[in-house]
């Protein structure tokens, strides 16, 4: 099994807009980075877990786990010219952008704060993508003694 760190705004979408989801699942959609959509596509498999991110908010942090339920598939918002993710140059013969379906696994009693998670950067975190200057990836990798001690904080 491998571990994710899957970032989302909570204004666009939450954990509780994931616990309100048919089955606490729904597709992984949007992603508009290639690197990320490399490891969505190529590297996620069905059974993985992934923390789930609130990012660009008062307090961005690690806020529950999710598990990926389906493998990388094409992400058909990327065809409907109506859908914000909409993006012409994606062709579905050939499609450009992917995406996983997650299911809600656990909702964590807090927030694992970034602050919180960046005081263990020297130590416990060291090389943790997350924390590395100007990491903006959407979706990255944790090694599994990071997803470990992260766990080990609640």
């Amino acid at each position: 099994m491998s571990y994710w760190l899957m970032k989302t705004e909570p204004s666009t979408f939450s954990i509780d807009d994931l616990a309100r989801a048919p089955r606490k699942t729904t597709a992984w959609d949007g992603v508009r980075n290639y690197q990320a959509r490399n490891m969505l596509r190529d590297q996620m498999k069905r059974g993985d877990e992934a923390f789930l991110y609130h990012s660009s908010t008062d307090v961005p942090g690690i806020v529950g786990v999710m598990e990926i339920t389906k493998e990388g598939y094409p992400d058909d918002t990327a065809f409907d010219p109506k859908h914000p993710h909409y993006d012409p140059d994606s062709d579905p013969a050939k499609p450009r952008w992917y995406m996983v379906d997650v299911r809600l696994k656990e909702r964590f009693p807090r927030i694992i704060t970034l602050e919180e998670l960046r005081a263990h950067a020297t130590k416990e975190l060291k090389g943790m993508v997350l924390l590395r200057p100007g990491n903006r990836l959407s979706v990255s990798p944790v090694e599994p003694q990071h997803w470990k001690f992260i766990r080990s904080l609640l």
